[in-house]
């Protein structure tokens, strides 16, 4: 491509540029080291990286913007600790610019290298700086790994659009051990897509009606032996585009974990076969969303449930 083209393109708009980064899972990291007199510093990251395993180098970004860059630009070395998913208050703590001490009430130790080791973390590289370099409005600064350590046999915290979640591993284990109830995940679909059929009354656009529609036309045009992972598919999209329309972030993301149980149970849990007599129902749900008529979707909602169960 020419300059001259080049140079037309339409500018990336952050805001979207972070939307869609969001959509790449990461695990959460407290960055440590110690400042010239010796006190230690730290930051909550998602920028974590490995680089080579010979050298074993790793990095991570911050931005030129934070208060800490000079603290770690005069840094002989970082300390990277891997957070569990019972740290998510620890990662909160470290990415807050109100608590001046974040040590403060903090369990951790003093490593090989003489900078902070947080107790209880999944792992944790104590790095040797390697080189540090500009870019953007990040610095990268890449660590030579001279010593590590496995910590707590836990998942991983993970950061996912913006919010955190549970790791599919997780999430499966509970699900395959039976340890999420019919009775339960009946009353938490009822509760959770009752509230978004309700907003989505009020709120959805004509287009996000016609996709909750087409949902249904897809699960219903699935010939008797469609493979799992169509039906699998077609099920999820029908439950993601009633979220969507409902137009509330907390909620989608809630609904995100549903649909994660509901491609699990379908793989590992339930029976999966035709199942026409529920047709007429989703019907009913769609229908009842035209006509803006939030207790009807609601209603029609809970009668699809019911059936289900039945069958």
């Amino acid at each position: 491509m020419s300059e001259a083209a080049e140079g037309i393109r339409p500018a990336i708009e952050p805001a979207q540029l972070r939307q869609l980064l969001g959509c790449f899972p990461t695990g959460v990291a407290v960055i440590t080291t110690c400042t010239p007199d010796r006190q230690p510093a730290g930051l909550t990251c998602n920028s974590f990286s490995s680089v080579s395993l010979d050298p074993p180098l790793v990095l991570f970004s911050l931005r030129n913007a934070s208060r800490l860059l000079p603290t770690f630009q005069a840094a002989d070395g970082f300390v990277i600790n891997i957070l569990s998913q019972q740290q998510d208050a620890l990662s909160g703590r470290f990415a807050s610019s109100k608590i001046e001490d974040k040590f403060d009430g903090v369990a951790w130790r003093a490593g090989r290298l003489g900078m902070p080791l947080i107790d209880d973390c999944l792992a944790s590289f104590e790095c040797r700086m390697h080189a540090a370099h500009e870019a953007g409005d990040h610095t990268i600064f890449i660590g030579e790994v001279r010593h590590l350590g496995a910590g707590v046999p836990d998942q991983a915290l993970v950061f996912y659009k913006g919010a955190y979640m549970m790791l599919a591993e997780s999430l499966r284990k509970l699900v395959v051990e039976g340890r999420l109830g019919d009775a339960d995940i009946d009353e938490a679909y009822r509760t959770l897509y009752g509230t978004l059929l309700r907003l989505a009354s009020e709120r959805a656009t004509e287009t996000e009606l016609d996709a909750v529609h087409q949902a249904a036309d897809a699960i219903e045009g699935h010939p008797d032996d469609a493979p799992l992972k169509e039906r699998i598919a077609s099920a999820s999209a029908f439950f993601s585009s009633i979220a969507a329309a409902g137009h509330n972030e907390a909620l989608t993301l809630m609904a995100q974990t549903m649909t994660s149980v509901l491609r699990e149970r379908m793989t590992h849990v339930l029976s999966v076969r035709p199942r026409p007599d529920l047709f007429p129902l989703r019907r009913k749900v769609a229908h009842a969303l035209r006509r803006r008529d939030p207790e009807g979707a609601a209603a029609a909602l809970d009668e699809l449930i019911t059936q289900l169960r039945k069958g």
